[in-house]
């Protein structure tokens, strides 16, 4: 509910810096007027008192500062809570390995000097 309400304000003071940065005068038309017929008193000097236009865009970009972090701290929680969701605890994947030596099969009934292969014509002499 609270990331709604977020990106809906993101939004919103997205649009409204776009819409006051298009509606104010550029700093550089008092100068270019100056050099022609214009009746600026200062090229570069200072520009005076800020107007109602330029607070408001002020506002607006921190509230829109403002709500990008905090959409980016929601989409860190997202992202953790996807990567802890999908893995198991690297506990869990730790498996005790065993010896090579206790997986072959001993048979109880054969005899430690005894084998499977027939004696060659050495092994019958002796």
């Amino acid at each position: 509910m609270l990331e709604t309400v977020v990106i809906v304000v993101h939004l919103l003071a997205a649009l409204g810096l776009v819409a006051l940065v298009l509606l104010q005068q550029g700093k550089g038309a008092d100068a270019g007027a100056s050099f022609g017929a214009g009746a600026s008193g200062a090229v570069f000097g200072s520009q005076g008192s800020a107007t109602f236009l330029s607070r408001f865009t002020a506002v607006l970009a921190a509230v829109f500062f403002a709500t990008s972090l905090g959409l980016g701290f929601f989409a860190k929680d997202k992202a953790d809570m996807l990567i802890q969701g999908g893995l198991p605890d690297p506990a869990v994947l730790e498996v005790p390995s065993k010896p090579a030596a206790d997986d072959v099969p001993v048979l109880d009934a054969q005899k430690p000097g005894s084998s499977d292969i027939p004696a060659g014509a050495e092994q019958q002499k002796q």
